[in-house]
């Protein structure tokens, strides 16, 4: 349980990383934290402190759609969404010198956030301790209408992403922290955790594999004797 713990922990620790990176890419920011990050430019407090008030607005509808078929254990979103949210605004304010010039860095800022990104999400999937509010409204979502679960969460990611481009023109007249990135963002993480599984699943055969083998061995030394 401890090493799951730890595990779903260096999670949000990437994953709050990649969501940073993504945003001083200046190409905008996922999916995900689009609204937070939009918010963030238009009013007076972080993009952590938003990023914690919109997961708890997801959280507590959680139990109000499952009703009685809520885990409580799930409870636990909320103390890992404040460390998620703290890592968040700790990273902004480690990487505030970051300000990429040419495209080139844009781009390679983005993807580095990415990649964190994807590491951050296989994490979580391996510790296996409960999801973000995000990922738990989805699921909640999918679980009270039978509905399909990527489906479900491609309609939220996007409907969050539309949500922080009209809070984006209230505020501002024009489309802030919503670019390409954005759209890069979305599709690559998917692909980066698929890839990561992946190569753990193949790691793990290997290693099994070796271990049979190292098995027979010992067994035929032991029938010698």
């Amino acid at each position: 349980m401890i090493k799951r713990y730890g595990i779903f922990l260096i999670g949000l620790t990437f994953m709050s990383l990649g969501i940073v990176l993504i945003i001083k890419s200046a190409l905008g920011t996922s999916p995900i934290s689009s609204v937070p990050y939009v918010l963030s430019l238009a009013l007076p407090f972080t993009v952590g402190q938003f990023n914690f008030a919109v997961s708890s607005l997801m959280f507590i509808l959680q139990p109000i759609i499952l009703r009685n078929k809520f885990e409580w254990v799930q409870i636990l979103q909320v103390p890992m969404t404040f460390i998620f949210c703290a890592f968040i605004d700790l990273f902004m304010y480690i990487f505030s010198w970051l300000h990429p010039q040419a495209y080139y860095q844009h781009i390679l800022v983005l993807l580095i956030g990415c990649i964190c990104m994807g590491i951050g999400v296989t994490c979580q999937l391996l510790g296996r301790v409960v999801m973000l509010p995000g990922e738990g409204l989805v699921n909640a979502i999918a679980t009270h209408w039978k509905l399909d679960f990527g489906k479900i969460k491609v309609i939220f990611d996007w409907s969050l992403v539309a949500m922080a481009a009209v809070i984006s023109l209230y505020y501002f007249g024009t489309i802030e922290g919503i670019r390409e990135g954005t759209l890069v963002s979305a599709f690559a993480t998917g692909m980066l955790v698929k890839f990561f599984m992946n190569m753990l699943l193949k790691i793990r055969i290997k290693r099994i594999g070796k271990l049979r083998q190292q098995c027979r061995i010992n067994k035929l030394k032991s029938n010698e004797n």
